[in-house]
């Protein structure tokens, strides 16, 4: 199993810039499918962008544009760049690393955009 930790979380004002990065241990690092799901106050989780092991990405369509998703499989992390906040982006985001039908899950960051 794959054990993953995510850190990087905080409070930022609108506009501004966060990046979270998901710490992986406890497996093959390079075999997985790595992607950032966020979770708002009463809303379902939902998976902000993926990138998988050829470094191919997909993004949501609200964050497209803005956030960047990114591996280092040397080090055994993911990463997520977010630039030009929203108060939307407001949520607790997850690690998530799937391989076939194995899906691990770190315990989340708190993301807080607000003036």
């Amino acid at each position: 199993q794959v054990q993953l930790v995510e850190s990087g979380g905080g409070l930022v004002q609108p506009g501004g810039s966060l990046r979270l990065s998901c710490a992986a241990s406890g497996g093959m690092f390079s075999i997985y499918t790595m992607a950032w799901y966020r979770q708002a106050p009463g809303k379902q989780r939902e998976l902000v962008a993926s990138i998988n092991i050829g470094g191919n990405s997909n993004y949501a369509d609200s964050v497209k544009g803005r956030f960047t998703i990114s591996r280092d499989n040397a080090r055994n992390t993911a990463s997520l760049q977010m630039n030009s906040l929203k108060p939307e982006d407001t949520a607790v985001y997850y690690c998530n690393a799937v391989f076939g039908q194995i899906s691990s899950w770190g315990q989340g960051t708190q993301v807080t955009v607000s003036s």
